[in-house]
């Protein structure tokens, strides 16, 4: 027995690589996207019931848009230290880790969460930890793929933020089927056995490296990187926009268009399907033509969807179109923001510079349906903040050719071409 320890002891020292099974990157793929779907369902929770509890409690408009931002930008600022522990920790450890408390919030909710505007608020605020399950996927599964094939394998990942989608199809249907707690419990019991199965399932990348320093001083490191800047910038915009419009598409159709709650909240999964679907192809279409330039033409196509919407046209067709256009361009323009991220950001880092990225995507998120929300209630229309956004994407589109282009010129891969801001 004591021999065949020793056995095992050398084979650990010389390393798992050649142990490792051909399909295990894959099941790792598989097992975060999973993750980060049912974390992403539970963050979203709030924004299928939103028009519901803004007339059970009488809501205002600001109101109902704060409700559903909340979760937005705690989920999006946890990520700041979440995508840091990844770095040092793993995500064999913070996947289970986050799942698990993303339950707590969950349960609150369902059994005595929605009884007025400040327990839901208090209950989204710590529903955004299921958001920041991003910060975890990202590094973990940079670190199974080689260069080349990071911008496919982290697009792929990103699907899971179609999570979002997966809430706004069932959420209401289970509350009419079972009640108001109905949606809550369901998605905590799934989380539960993904945290039991991840624990079991999930292992490290062999070549995965562990940084040694402290917390703060990754941090400040991160920070000094000139693609944390850049990348968070893009990514407050593609990733941005396509949470603000997830959250707040089905009251947008509901006051602009006068559509039943069912219809918009199909509407706005048909939306959310489609970015989750163009998220690889923007990683892919990055590992061959480059994430700056795909960036560049998302950010052109969004700049002419929102001009188009914010002159109300009729929904179908002019109106539709301009939503699955941007809905396109802002999935495929995540997805190369985080092939960018992978080429440039140093290994031992992506998990914190993936943090501050991901954490400016989502307070892009959480800025957006407040301004829709105040400036319909003050003017009885959308069209300024469509307009805003068109004119933030194309400065965003302008950005990229100009400044991001030549960070990509000047150097390979693992941050080397950015280390000063």
């Amino acid at each position: 027995m004591s021999e065949q320890r020793r056995a095992r002891g050398r084979r650990a020292a010389a390393g798992p690589v050649r142990d490792e099974p051909a399909n295990r990157p894959a099941v790792m793929l598989a097992m975060a996207t999973a993750g980060f779907a049912l974390n992403f369902w539970a963050w979203a929770l709030l924004s299928p019931l939103a028009p519901r509890l803004k007339e059970s409690l009488n809501l205002t408009a600001f109101q109902q848009a704060l409700l559903v931002a909340v979760p937005v930008l705690v989920g999006s600022l946890g990520r700041i230290p979440v995508g840091a522990l990844t770095d040092r920790f793993g995500g064999r450890v913070m996947f289970p880790l986050v799942s698990a408390a993303t339950i707590v919030p969950v349960l609150y909710l369902g059994w005595a969460g929605e009884s007025s505007l400040t327990a839901l608020l208090v209950g989204g605020f710590f529903l955004g930890i299921g958001g920041t399950a991003f910060a975890v996927g990202v590094p973990f599964v940079n670190a199974w793929y080689p260069p080349e094939r990071r911008g496919l394998a982290i697009g792929v990942f990103g699907m899971g933020m179609g999570g979002t989608a997966i809430s706004a199809l069932t959420t209401v249907k289970l509350v009419d089927a079972g009640g108001m707690s109905t949606p809550y419990l369901v998605t905590a019991a799934l989380l539960a056995v993904y945290a039991v199965v991840a624990l079991a399932v999930l292992r490290e990348a062999p070549e995965r490296t562990v940084p040694a320093e402290s917390l703060g001083r990754r941090l400040a490191a991160t920070a000094r990187l000139k693609v944390t800047w850049q990348a968070s910038a893009l990514y407050a915009v593609a990733f941005g926009g396509y949470v603000a419009f997830s959250v707040y598409l089905p009251t947008y159709l509901r006051t602009g268009y006068g559509l039943e709650q069912a219809d918009a909240a199909n509407r706005m999964a048909g939306f959310v399907v489609l970015a989750v679907a163009m998220r690889p192809v923007g990683g892919w279409l990055s590992d061959r033509l480059g994430a700056a330039r795909v960036l560049a033409a998302t950010l052109v196509v969004v700049t002419a969807g929102a001009t188009v919407q914010a002159f109300t046209p009729p929904l179908a067709p002019v109106g539709t179109i301009a939503c699955l256009s941007m809905a396109a361009a802002l999935g495929a323009g995540s997805g190369a923001t985080f092939a960018l991220v992978a080429l440039l950001a140093p290994a031992n880092r992506v998990g914190a510079v993936t943090g501050v990225v991901g954490a400016a995507g989502g307070v892009g998120g959480f800025v957006p349906p407040l301004v829709m929300g105040a400036i319909y209630g003050s003017s009885g229309s959308y069209a300024l903040g469509l307009a805003l956004l068109a004119m933030v994407a194309a400065a965003s589109a302008a950005f990229t050719i100009i400044a991001v282009q030549r960070t990509v010129r000047g150097g390979g891969v693992g941050g080397r071409v950015a280390r000063t801001a």
